[in-house]
């Protein structure tokens, strides 16, 4: 088996609520100070960043996870993420489509940069990213697998936009088997108040900023080899799903 830290939670510039300082480079580089292995890159609403985000991972040998934080039309953040790029950059199209309609106020909120692989600017985007889509909690598990991706509730730990805090409790359907978590200290009062003992719980950033970034401390054991990302993409996918 292979260890592999990890870090499934990360915004670029395109957040609106991320630092101008989170580009694609600047997080892989962070990244690889921090020893991780295994960094995503979720956006909230969008990947348009992702393909970047993939360049510059590749030079500083991390393997690269295209993904998602998407708003549900409950207002709750899930993790949705994707085995290939192409997949998660079809799904970033049909969620643009599914997103309220917003214009971005950028001295309210900030910039929406999207850049290329060299972080040059080449784009901003126009709606606000930080606002709901119409697609339910309910409908999301389909609908990202049908793009061959997986989602889980984001920050459940969190009293903004976790799924236990707008619902009050981790609802039976859809199931979810995997949850995220951003504090690794309330593993235990969480799985015991909410029952995630059946649950796989992942602990991430949600790094808004470059100082967010932790050190590499959480792990996944897989099989596959570094040599081969795509297949470590895939068994962490399949873990996770």
């Amino acid at each position: 088996m292979n260890r592999y830290y990890y870090d499934l939670h990360i915004h670029s510039t395109l957040s609106p609520c991320a630092d101008d300082d989170n580009t694609p480079n600047n997080i892989a580089g962070m990244a690889k100070l921090s020893g991780l292995d295994i960094v995503a890159l979720t956006d909230h609403n969008s990947t348009k960043n992702c393909p970047a985000f993939f360049e510059a991972a590749e030079r500083y040998g991390l393997i690269p996870i295209a993904g998602m934080e998407l708003t549900t039309s409950e207002d709750i953040h899930m993790v949705c993420l994707f085995s290939t790029l192409e997949d998660a950059m079809r799904f970033g199209e049909e969620v643009s489509r599914r997103l309220i309609k917003v214009k971005n106020r950028p001295e309210i909120f900030g910039e929406q940069l999207i850049l290329d692989g060299e972080d040059n600017v080449i784009g901003k985007e126009e709606m606000l990213l930080s606002v709901a889509t119409d697609i339910s909690v309910e409908a999301l598990p389909e609908l990202v697998g049908s793009f061959g991706g997986i989602c889980y509730p984001a920050h459940i730990d969190r009293d903004a936009n976790g799924i236990i805090a707008v619902l009050g409790t981790l609802p039976d359907s859809p199931v979810f088997n995997t949850v995220e978590l951003r504090d690794r200290e309330k593993i235990d009062e969480y799985t015991e108040r909410y029952g995630l003992s059946d649950k796989r719980i992942v602990i991430d950033s949600d790094a808004h900023c470059l100082t967010d970034m932790r050190d590499g401390e959480c792990y996944f054991e897989l099989e596959s080899p570094r040599e081969d990302p795509r297949a470590v993409v895939a068994e962490l996918i399949n873990i996770l799903r």
